[in-house]
């Protein structure tokens, strides 16, 4: 459901073809939300909320694919990051099921030492989501990449340094949550009591999270640019008319492209490991405000849009529902209710009153009768 909107833009392909300024907005839009999603998950403190934000980065990598006219990497990306990013989704369910459903990072630490098996999976997923060659994510997101160079020199910049926040993001979590000191034995910063010891999942939990980590690993072999008669290129080449590598790119040029990969997957490791190895983990200059609170993007829709809808429905309702819509129920029940009132008074259940009513009712007809014949 996250990424059917990117296999419907891939499968408008023949549409989108027919406007250049289309594919460029397309693009725009995917570059800056993978900005822009990436800044915001390296300020998150819970483990699921990193990797929401993450995978709306990883949509805007695809997007941004699309609007390079780069079909073929988009759908590649996808099906990398259903890999890498279901791993990372449920090993971090194991993280939090190990610890009584704890999912603040900063109430984690050295769960390598208790949960081996989520650790090494984990880390399978944080090295592929990385881009740290040969796991799947380093080919798909190197060929979007590339196809978005040959287009738009601003937006790899753009998405390159989106690369080096999501190494960032994924160290600074691999870091909190699996290595330095347990945080755990701690009572919270609320007075939360201090957990039990994290426990391994079992094996139902387990099995899946060494699937997916061989398909993080292993995936990219889906679409290697030296491979073509069996690779994804080729399998839906009846499909997308664009190609994942272009030929006016030259190998030595992708050589290039694929070290500054790599070199953007380092840098961000590096720098996590520089700025969150220790033990101090709350260190606001590296967590701003503005990225914890969603670039106030939130609060904004909440003032311009939530609290004035609020307070039109509170007042439609108390118009239009109690007034008008319940006026008009109750009113009828009401009106109902009087007609009864007043015509049950005829039913008193006395003979003498029954025979008052049929003598007057015949001297009605008789003068009615009289009165007719009278004036005809």
């Amino acid at each position: 459901m996250v990424t059917a909107g990117v296999y419907l833009l891939c499968r408008m392909n023949h549409l989108l073809v027919l406007t250049h300024t289309g594919l460029e907005v397309i693009a725009a839009i995917g570059g800056v939300t993978a900005f822009v999603a990436a800044t915001i998950a390296c300020a998150q403190q819970d483990i699921k909320k990193v990797l929401a934000f993450s995978t709306v980065s990883q949509i805007g990598y695809m997007v941004l694919a699309v609007g390079s006219g780069a079909y073929v990497a988009a759908i590649f990306l996808m099906v990398a990051h259903a890999f890498f990013k279901g791993l990372l989704f449920l090993a971090a369910g194991s993280v939090i099921h190990g610890l009584d459903d704890e999912q603040d990072l900063k109430r984690m630490g050295a769960l390598r030492k208790t949960m081996k098996w989520t650790t090494v999976t984990f880390t399978v997923g944080w090295l592929a989501i990385a881009g740290i060659p040969p796991l799947a994510g380093f080919w798909a997101k190197g060929d979007v990449l590339d196809n978005v160079y040959a287009h738009y020199k601003v937006l790899w910049a753009l998405g390159l340094l989106t690369a080096v926040l999501t190494a960032y993001y994924m160290s600074r979590l691999q870091i909190l949550a699996f290595g330095g000191d347990p945080r755990w034995e701690a009572a919270g910063p609320g007075g939360e009591p201090a957990h039990h010891t994290p426990h391994e999942s079992s094996w139902p939990m387990r099995l899946p999270l060494v699937i997916l980590a061989v398909a993080a690993a292993v995936g990219g072999a889906l679409n290697l640019p030296w491979v073509h008669r069996v690779s994804l290129e080729n399998w839906l080449a009846p499909v997308f008319a664009g190609s994942l590598y272009h030929d006016h790119l030259r190998s030595s040029a992708q050589w290039a492209l694929a070290l500054t990969d790599i070199a953007a997957a380092i840098i961000g490791v590096v720098l996590a490991l520089a700025l969150w190895r220790g033990p101090r983990v709350d260190k606001p200059a590296f967590e701003p405000q503005f990225l914890q609170r969603v670039w106030y993007w939130d609060d904004a829709y909440d003032t311009v849009l939530g609290r004035p809808a609020q307070k039109l429905a509170t007042f439609l309702a108390w118009v239009v529902d109690a007034r008008v819509i319940d006026g008009a129920v109750n009113g009828a029940a009401q009106l109902v209710k009087a007609t009864g009132t007043a015509t049950r008074k005829l039913q008193t259940g006395y003979v003498r009153h029954y025979a008052l009513g049929i003598a007057l009712g015949m001297a009605a007809v008789i003068i009615f009768m009289l009165s007719r014949t009278w004036w005809g």
